[in-house]
């Protein structure tokens, strides 16, 4: 829990963790709202599910353009006098978003910031975010850097505007990393209730979600941890793991309706044209009411369908952090599209950073695929190396317990490793304490899990080089090259 000096709660209270990813309590004037969280778009001229509709799906706030409601007189003057709330009909918190999606389409909008940051708080919304400028990616970095300052210094105008809502700064800066930090960071020293990460719908549109990591990380590791952070326009339930593993929170999602627009049937691992379906692979309401015809038929049961596996898919991420199971989570689903699996690849790079937030202790580790081999709790185990303390003879053998040297042989040590994949060795003590004694691994692993695996035998050897060592293999190691790294430690045997 999140507390302020004065000992009461802060807008934003986190209950679970896992990897990057947190379950937490956001506070706005309209009420609590839980994340990770997907706020569904509402067009009032255009959605078919209105707002109130909204609650069954599981919406517990929405999102709205106020841009779109601010260029139609009639519009703005009804949200002025009724507020967005009576406006939208519904009376849970909502978020308005400034029309930078338009200007990066049409290149112009008929409003400046001041004035649409001012009429977001005359209408009541609960957060508010200023007219960012959002940089398409692989521009050159001149355009990259000014369209940074303006976006700055609209965060600072809105800053000065904006005092009892909750209001969200916005990080840009195309696809450098480095400015991408620098934005995060001078966005945090003005000081916002929520953080939003703008300019990835073209890596979303082009499927480049490798570039989509670097982007979150650079972000996150220069924004305040206590405060929520929203991914925009990523609406998508095939995301939802990855990001939330790297800290999401907030998503808008407006695909539910624009895929539907497109005969297109969303599920969590991909989207298909709802013209080729001869089944309906999903028991949400709406397939378990209709037929396949129907569906193809009515764009609006298309539209709920789609929502309804959004949301679904959120909860699935949410039971995923309560239980600790996070990654696993993200590699089943990663493993659906290739440009999936070249995201979940370049999330293993943040390893070490990603272990720094990761809880100690977790369900037991399944080894899913050499992605694992990855995982921050392989990395802290070899961090943890050191805390053996060892004398006399050590016995390191790939052997299980039950099988390899007999119990003379291993009374002749003074103690005895195991070496399993991909944690590498472990003394009898910990053969059922996690994360080693609680980790089920293939019978065949795969050389990533091997080496990893060797590379911590190594360690262990060079952190105890006046302890005399065996070291006695199977021939399912043969052939590794890290055998004779480990030769120049140890005596090395081969067995069977």
């Amino acid at each position: 829990m999140e507390l302020l000096i004065d000992g009461t709660m802060t807008e934003f209270e986190i209950r679970h963790k896992d990897l990057m990813g947190r379950i937490g309590k956001l506070r706005t004037p309209h009420g609590y709202i839980e994340t990770p969280t997907i706020m569904p778009v509402i067009n009032p001229n255009l959605n078919s599910i209105g707002a109130e509709e909204m609650k069954k799906y599981g919406a517990e706030i929405l999102i709205a353009n106020a841009y779109i409601i601010y260029r139609k007189e009639e519009s703005r003057e009804a949200a002025i006098k009724k507020g967005i709330h009576a406006f939208l009909g519904f009376e849970m918190p909502i978020m308005t978003d400034s029309g930078s999606y338009q200007l990066y389409e049409y290149k112009d909008v008929e409003v400046s910031n001041r004035e649409i940051v001012e009429f977001q708080q005359r209408i009541g919304s609960d957060i508010c975010v200023p007219l960012d400028i959002p940089t398409p990616p692989n521009v050159k970095r001149e355009r990259a850097k000014d369209d940074l300052e303006e976006t700055l210094r609209r965060m600072q105008e809105a800053r000065s505007i904006i005092q009892t809502n909750l209001l969200t700064g916005v990080v840009q800066g195309s696809t450098f990393l480095d400015l991408r930090g620098e934005c995060a960071q001078r966005v945090s020293e003005i000081g916002f209730e929520v953080y939003a990460i703008g300019g990835v719908v073209p890596l979303l549109e082009s499927y480049t979600f490798d570039k989509l990591v670097d982007i979150i990380v650079a972000s996150k590791m220069n924004l305040p941890l206590n405060a929520p952070v929203h991914l925009f326009g990523v609406g998508h339930p095939m995301i939802f793991p990855l990001a939330v593993a790297l800290g999401c929170d907030l998503f808008d999602s407006a695909a539910y309706a624009l895929y539907a627009k497109g005969k297109r049937y969303i599920t969590s691992d991909g989207t298909r044209k709802v013209e080729e379906l001869c089944y309906l692979p999903c028991s949400c309401p709406v397939c378990s009411s209709y037929s396949v015809k129907e569906i193809k038929e009515n764009e609006d049961l298309l539209a709920a369908h789609n929502l309804w596996v959004t949301f679904e898919e959120m909860r699935t991420v949410k039971q995923s952090i309560v239980e600790r199971s996070l990654w696993e989570l993200c590699e089943r689903r990663c493993r659906a599209y290739p440009a999936l699996l070249n995201a979940l690849k370049q999330m293993t790079k943040y390893s070490a950073l990603i272990e720094k937030y990761d809880p100690v202790t977790k369900h037991p580790f399944f080894y899913l695929d050499e992605s694992s081999a990855h995982r921050p709790e392989v990395l802290r185990y070899s961090y943890r190396l050191n805390r053996f303390t060892l004398s006399g003879n050590v016995l390191i053998t790939t052997y299980p317990l039950s099988q390899g040297t007999n119990a003379t042989e291993r009374g002749r040590f003074d103690h005895l490793f195991f070496v399993k994949p991909p944690f590498g060795p472990y003394p009898v003590g910990l053969e059922e304490s996690y994360p080693v004694g609680q980790s089920e691994i293939p019978t065949a692993v795969d050389n990533d899990a091997k080496t990893i695996a060797l590379q911590n035998v190594l360690k262990l050897l060079e952190l105890n080089r006046h302890v005399k060592f065996v070291f006695l293999y199977d021939r399912s190691w043969e052939g590794h090259p890290l055998i004779e790294e480990i030769r120049r430690y140890a005596e090395v045997r081969k067995e069977g």
